[in-house]
């Protein structure tokens, strides 16, 4: 086995579900991946590995076999390929090398977690759009959603951290936050220009190192570390800044409370009368899903939420939970009764049979 050199977006849009990730979550996708190489005969897993990837095959062809012996060849650009070789945890049969092959990995909770954040957030940005009182603050809301520390925080808080933000008048050349101190905040520029500063060791005056825009945080880091302040931040301009408390930040991080159930008590709901409802993408359903489960992907399930009988209790799942978690914050706030399967399918394969 080798390391080999990275793709490009092109080809991730050609799997299943990467195909569903925006342009821009394809990009922060590209910067997770790693790229393996395999001579003829070599193992890419076993039955039984947990590995906790999605791996996607790029060229040549590999050899899948189960332990009662079945066996299915999937070569690069075959239809099979467009889909993740044995998307099961743990694997469920042997992958091996029959001739020279490349093949693609990604961290499957953190692919979960980026199609979680791209359709959650598609949500976000048409109310943004849709609502005349924030006519204003499109611009500046926008572009903080595009802000990397907003992948920390979970898809169903998005709203909330904007309804939690209290505005500040500033000056030019007001101080906001100064290197050395504590921190009990953070900020993001609504309006105006800041500057970055840092006093370096030995030097006696501060040294200029960033300009800050209208959509831009800072301030975090000191809350995500518990370090002292690591620079002093100035206004550049008038403006207005966007405060948010150390409290409000702490728990912003959390995910909501839903209600969360292990497969076993799943079955017996199902069993009773709730139903299984897949939000993960049409592709990923045809491959596989829980028997009579009705599929309605996060990405339209807001608008088909309705189509839901509210008498009924739904099981709802994806593969990690990421997806599934903020489907069932969507549609408790929408009136439905919804259980989160714990975990996802990955976490209890032994318990839940996939079917066509």
């Amino acid at each position: 086995m080798g390391q080999g050199p990275s793709i490009d977006k092109s080809l991730l849009q050609t799997f299943v579900p990467v195909n569903a990730l925006s342009g821009e979550h394809l990009e922060r996708l590209l910067d997770q991946q790693e790229v393996r190489q395999y001579q003829p005969g070599e193992l890419l897993f076993d039955i039984g590995d947990r590995d906790n990837t999605t791996v996607y095959l790029l060229s040549g062809e590999v050899e899948l076999e189960t332990a009662d012996g079945a066996s299915q060849r999937v070569s690069a650009g075959g239809v099979e390929s467009w889909h993740p070789l044995d998307h099961h945890q743990p694997r469920r049969s042997r992958a091996r090398a029959i001739t020279a092959v490349s093949v693609v990995l990604f961290d499957s909770f953190r692919l979960d977690t980026l199609l979680a954040w791209d359709q959650s957030v598609g949500y976000v940005v048409l109310d943004i759009n849709a609502n005349a009182a924030y006519e204003g603050d499109r611009e500046w809301m926008i572009r903080l959603l595009k802000s990397p520390l907003f992948y920390q925080v979970p898809p169903s808080n998005i709203f909330e951290i904007f309804r939690r933000l209290k505005p500040r008048k500033m000056k030019t050349g007001e101080v906001i936050i100064r290197q050395g101190d504590d921190a009990d905040c953070c900020f993001i520029i609504k309006d105006g220009i800041c500057e970055v500063s840092v006093l370096v060791s030995g030097a006696s005056e501060m040294t200029p190192v960033a300009m800050l825009e209208a959509g831009q945080w800072f301030g975090e880091e000191a809350l995500l570390t518990g370090a002292p302040r690591n620079a002093t931040i100035t206004m550049a301009t008038d403006g207005v800044v966007m405060r948010l408390d150390r409290a409000d930040f702490d728990e912003l991080l959390r995910e909501p409370a839903v209600d969360s159930i292990g497969a076993g008590d799943a079955l017996e709901r199902v069993s009773a009368g709730a139903r299984w409802l897949d939000v993960r993408t049409p592709d990923e359903y045809a491959q596989g899903h829980l028997p009579a489960a009705l599929n309605m992907p996060l990405n339209v399930l807001r608008l088909k939420s309705r189509l839901l009988d509210p008498s009924r209790t739904y099981v709802v799942y994806c593969d990690t939970g990421r997806r599934s978690t903020s489907a069932a914050f969507l549609l408790r706030h929408a009136g439905i009764r919804v259980h989160l399967l714990e975990g996802g399918l990955n976490a209890s394969p032994d318990v839940l049979q996939l079917g066509d």
